[in-house]
């Protein structure tokens, strides 16, 4: 019989390896995994296969009442619920104790938006920094809102994946699924700047660079974050309120839902749903302003 950790070490080799998960799922899932390997520990289950349905019951339970909000408790029972699956598609384990466990019900929150305006007025705001810089910072905008990537996409994008004859952007998604992304007529334009603003020798050169460096998350958070202050109260001001936003304008002004599925790269249709709600909402805000009979 094998010791928990050592199938969690396997589990997560085969969620890098095999289904190719980034860096930060896989270490979101050893954190989640370490937190239930430690709670066995402590009560004397070191083997997977003597761990029961009540058990894993009982280790959501506790966390409850430690007051852990159910969106982590959802995500660390999906890491378990892999684990098991995991574990008994490959006979560590008889049965899987997890596969009847469902969720706990959690209030889905709506993601917060900014305007069109705003960006436009975050384009006229950057005109008064440093050519290069303002270049810079339109073209990390015009990805986020413009093609609504996500962070670790525009970190990873090299100068072979945009085709600008084609308005087209090659993306590495999650699981590191290749999309086609389209680009806009403004946003290519931007784009088209930019390139001719470096000298790029090879495909892989990566695209979005800041003296000669990759540009990498942080930078990008602290660049959005700086100027999203300057033009919008809202509370969050991370890049992906501008995906966010994007998904919203976009469903806003009649665009497909399963359209709007591929252009983000969501695996479910129900994940992109969420944005119908946005939309919905800002409408009954529109109605309860403006109508008289509101």
């Amino acid at each position: 019989m094998m010791k928990i950790s050592f199938i969690v070490d396997k589990y997560l080799e085969d969620l890098a390896a095999i289904k190719r998960y980034s860096a930060n799922t896989i270490k979101s899932y050893k954190a989640d995994l370490q937190q239930f390997d430690d709670y066995c520990e402590k009560h004397s289950k070191r083997i997977l296969q003597n761990i029961s349905e009540k058990f894993i019951r009982s280790f959501l339970m506790t966390l409850s009442e430690e007051e852990v909000a159910k969106i982590s408790i959802a995500r660390k029972l999906s890491a378990i619920r892999g684990l098991f699956k995991y574990a008994y598609r490959n006979e560590y384990i008889n049965s899987n104790p997890a596969s009847a466990i469902s969720n706990p019900k959690t209030v889905k929150r709506l993601p917060s938006i900014t305007t069109t305006e705003s960006i436009l007025e975050i384009y006229r705001i950057a005109e008064d920094t440093e050519p290069d810089d303002a270049l810079l910072i339109k073209t990390i905008f015009e990805f986020l809102y413009g093609s609504a990537l996500r962070v670790s996409e525009v970190c990873g994008l090299n100068y072979g994946d945009i085709d600008l004859h084609a308005k087209t952007v090659r993306v590495f998604g999650k699981g590191n699924k290749v999309r086609i992304v389209p680009i806009g007529s403004k946003s290519a334009e931007i784009m088209n700047e930019y390139l001719r603003s470096k000298n790029f020798l090879s495909a892989k050169d990566p695209l979005l660079t800041r003296n000669d460096a990759r540009i990498y998350p942080r930078w990008i958070h602290r660049i959005v974050h700086k100027y999203l202050s300057k033009v919008t109260d809202i509370k969050k001001k991370s890049p992906h309120i501008l995906r966010h936003s994007a998904a919203t304008h976009m469903l806003d002004r009649g665009a497909d839902l399963k359209a709007v599925k591929e252009i983000l790269g969501h695996e479910n249709l129900s994940t992109t749903q969420i944005y119908t709600h946005v939309s919905i909402e800002r409408l009954k805000t529109a109605y309860k302003k403006s109508h008289p009979k509101s």
